[in-house]
C-alpha cells in the first residue's frame, strides 16, 4: 500500500474500533441496570433501540455531510461526541438520563460508517480495497470484542459509573490523533480519472453540501431506481439479525446452568460474559475471511450462502444450548464467525452498485438500514423474550437471515452486471 493508503486505513481502523467498543459494551451493562433500576427487559430493549436507532438514522445525513465536507472532519466529530456521551452516561441517575446519553451516543456514532467507508472507497487504491475492507472490519471486531471484555473486567473491580467514565477516555484520545492526521481523501478517484485521460479534480464540497433538497432526492431516486434497493433490504435484514441476537445474548447465556455466576475470592465471575466476548473475538476471523472473499468470489452469491448459514445457526442455537457445553460453544463461535463475515461482503456490494460521487450517500442509506431499521431488532428481542421464549426469538432471527439469503439469490440470478458500477 502507498503511504496515503496506509494512513487512511490506520485512521479508519482506529475510529471503527472505537465505535464498536462502545456499541457492544452496552449489552454487558443491561444486567447491571436491570438490577439497579428495576426496569424490565422490554423497557431496556426499547431504550437501547432508541440509541441504536439514531446510530443508524443519523447515517443518512452523515453520508450527505461526508460527500459535502469530507470524511476526516466527520470522524473527529464522531470520536468527540462518543467520548462526551459516555461521560454523561457515567453520571446518569435514572433510566431517562441513560436514554438521553444513549441518544447522544447514537447521534455521534452514526456519522462514522458512511464517512469511514466512503473514505476507504475513494482514498485507497481499488486493487487494495478488498484487503482494506477486511482490515477495517477486523479493527471493528477488536472493538466489538474489547468493549465487552474490558467492561466485564473493569466491573470486577469498579462500579459501573466509573467503568463507563474510563471507557470514555480512549475516544477522546483518538479524536486528538484524528485531528493531527493528514490525508488525501480522493486519491483513488483522482488517479482513476487521470488514467482515463480526464482532468476533473474531485474534492469534498465546501459550499455547505448538496445544492438543494431536490438534488438529494434526485440522487436518492437514482440509487433506489436500480438493484441497490435489493442490497438495501439485505443490509436491513442483516441489521435486524445482528441487533436482535447480540443485545440480550449475555443475559440469555447467563440464564443457562452451564454459565451460572461463580464466586471466586469474593468476586462474582460471569462465564456468560466471557463466552460473549469470545464469540465476538472469533468475529475478527470472520471479518477477515469475508473481506478476502470479496476479492475472489461473486459477492451476491457469497451473501446468499452466508445468510443461509446464519439462518441455520439460529435454528440450532437453542437445541445446542440444551445439549451441553461443547455444542453451545461450537454454535456460538460459528455465530460469531458468520455474523461478521457478511459485513465486508455487503459493504463491497454497495460499492459495486453505486457511483463514486454518491458513495457517502449510499453508505448513509446502508447504515440507515443496518443500524437504523436494524435497531428494531433490540426492541423485538426484548419484547419476544419478555412475553414468549428464546426459541421464538431465534425462529424470528432465522426468518430475517432467510429473507436476506433469498435476496442474495435474486441478485445473483437477476441482477444485471451492467448496473454494478
Amino acid at each position: 500500500m502507498k503511504r496515503n493508503d496506509r494512513t487512511i486505513l490506520g485512521l479508519t481502523m482506529l475510529a471503527h474500533g472505537m465505535v464498536h467498543t462502545y456499541e457492544l459494551s452496552l449489552p454487558i451493562l443491561i444486567p447491571v441496570w436491570l438490577a439497579e433500576f428495576g426496569a424490565s427487559k422490554a423497557t431496556l430493549g426499547v431504550v437501547l433501540s432508541l440509541g441504536y436507532a439514531l446510530f443508524g438514522v443519523g447515517a443518512l445525513p452523515g453520508g450527505v455531510l461526508s460527500d459535502s465536507y469530507g470524511s476526516r472532519r466527520l470522524i473527529v466529530a464522531c470520536l468527540l461526541g462518543m467520548g462526551g456521551s459516555f461521560l454523561l452516561l457515567s453520571f446518569a441517575p435514572s433510566i431517562p438520563v441513560i436514554t438521553i446519553a444513549l441518544l447522544l451516543w447514537g447521534t455521534a456514532a452514526s456519522v462514522y460508517h458512511p464517512s469511514g467507508l466512503s473514505l476507504l472507497s475513494t482514498g485507497i487504491d481499488p486493487e487494495e480495497q478488498g484487503t482494506a475492507f477486511a482490515y477495517h472490519g477486523i479493527a471493528g471486531n477488536v472493538g466489538i470484542a474489547f468493549g465487552p471484555l474490558a467492561t466485564t473486567l473493569l466491573l470486577l473491580v469498579f462500579g459501573w459509573r466509573l467503568v463507563v467514565a474510563v471507557l470514555a477516555v480512549p475516544a477522546l484520545l483518538a479524536a486528538v490523533v484524528a485531528v493531527r492526521t493528514s490525508i488525501d481523501e480522493t486519491a483513488a478517484v483522482d488517479e482513476e480519472l487521470a488514467e482515463q485521460g480526464g482532468n476533473e479534480e474531485r474534492t469534498a464540497r465546501t459550499d455547505g453540501g448538496l445544492a438543494s433538497i431536490s438534488e438529494l432526492l434526485a440522487d436518492s431516486r437514482s440509487l433506489f431506481s436500480g438493484w441497490f434497493v435489493a442490497v438495501f433490504f439485505v443490509v436491513m435484514l442483516s441489521g435486524l439479525y445482528y441487533r436482535g441476537v447480540l443485545t440480550f445474548l449475555p443475559d440469555l447465556l447467563s440464564g443457562l446452568p452451564l454459565f451460572a455466576p461463580v464466586d471466586v475470592a469474593g468476586k462474582s465471575l460471569e462465564p456468560a460474559r466471557y463466552l460473549y466476548a469470545g464469540l465476538l473475538t472469533v468475529g475478527m476471523v470472520g471479518q477477515f475471511a469475508g473481506g478476502k472473499l470479496t476479492d475472489r468470489v461473486e459477492n451476491t452469491a457469497a451473501i446468499a450462502v452466508a445468510f443461509a448459514t446464519l439462518a441455520g445457526i439460529a435454528l440450532v442455537f437453542v437445541p445446542a444450548a440444551n445439549a451441553g457445553l461443547a455444542p453451545i460453544l461450537v454454535v456460538s463461535f460459528l455465530l460469531g464467525f458468520w455474523l461478521f463475515a457478511v459485513q465486508p461482503l455487503y459493504q463491497a456490494t454497495v460499492a459495486e452498485f453505486t457511483p463514486p460521487d454518491a458513495r457517502g450517500l449510499s453508505y448513509g442509506y446502508t447504515y440507515l438500514g443496518v443500524f437504523g431499521v436494524g435497531a428494531l431488532g433490540a426492541a423485538i428481542a426484548g419484547y419476544v423474550l419478555q412475553y414468549y421464549s428464546p426459541t421464538t426469538l431465534f425462529l424470528v432471527l432465522a426468518g430475517f437471515a432467510g429473507g436476506a439469503s433469498l435476496l442474495g439469490v435474486l441478485l445473483t440470478l437477476r441482477g444485471p452486471s451492467s448496473e454494478r458500477a
